[in-house]
């Protein structure tokens, strides 16, 4: 049986996963198929009409548990080369903690952190030498985020798990890049301003969604660890680097 090479993208339907989706089709020839994951078929369905190398299709909700055994045998019996692993699901909820209602809270950690170690996790036995992987994490990781405190902490732990594992899989020659955008203009607001309000210096800096997914493919090609898009975010990334937490936080 022919092992096809394959890119997979989870959070595909949408946002800067559909975008990934794109940049994937236009940039990366080898690849024979492109795995995307969502909850949305219709837009998945929207998606495959657009480019080139063929769309498969997984229509799941990562929040829940019932995916992991499905692509676990799916792996076993296609046994593909994934060139590329990009891990975009995710959401967030703004409001202080005692605000946001418990199943939304836990969901956040069950897919930006729990299905997003699943993902990799699965992944990673057929991921060959010059793989990447990408994961989706933010500039909240960089610190603490009042009324913005699960997503954050969320964040943070990706970012973490992204660096350990960069350094882990470098015997392997496999690099993996932890995005960590600021405000981005996609319907993450629309969803998170269900349980309070963006705070509006946030809404001045939202990014084009496009350009920090050109940058982050290209500093996942250059084996970069970590890939901050903008000057903006970067200075804020220097500073939550060199000043006290405790200090920044007074003016959040």
């Amino acid at each position: 049986m022919e092992r096809k090479k394959i890119a997979v993208v989870t959070g595909a339907s949408s946002g800067l996963g559909r975008e990934f989706v794109r940049l994937i089709d236009q940039k990366l020839k080898s690849v024979d198929e492109i795995w995307v994951v969502a909850r949305r078929k219709d837009r998945l369905e929207e998606l495959a009409k657009e480019g080139t190398i063929p769309l498969v299709s997984f229509v799941w909700d990562l929040e829940k548990d019932d995916w992991i055994e499905k692509l676990e045998q799916i792996l076993e019996e296609k046994q593909p080369r994934v060139k590329m692993l990009v891990n975009c699901a995710g959401f967030g909820k703004i409001g202080d903690c005692e605000e946001v209602p418990v199943k939304e809270a836990v969901g956040m950690i069950d897919v930006n952190c729990r299905a997003l170690t699943a993902m990799t996790n699965l992944m990673l036995p057929y991921m060959a030498e010059n793989s990447r992987i990408i994961q989706l994490a933010s500039a909240a990781a960089f610190l603490p985020q009042p009324r913005f405190a699960v997503y954050a902490a969320t964040k943070s732990y990706v970012l973490s798990f992204s660096r350990a594992l960069n350094e882990e899989l470098k015997g392997r020659g496999i690099a993996v890049t932890a995005v960590c955008p600021g405000p981005v203009r996609t319907e993450f607001f629309g969803i998170a301003e269900e349980t309070g309000e963006v705070a509006l210096y946030k809404k001045l800096f939202l990014a084009n969604p496009v350009k920090v997914v050109k940058k982050a493919f290209r500093d996942s090609l250059r084996r970069r660890s970590v890939s901050v898009y903008g000057g903006t975010m970067n200075g804020f990334y220097w500073l939550c680097k060199l000043l006290p937490h405790s200090w920044l936080l007074r003016f959040l």
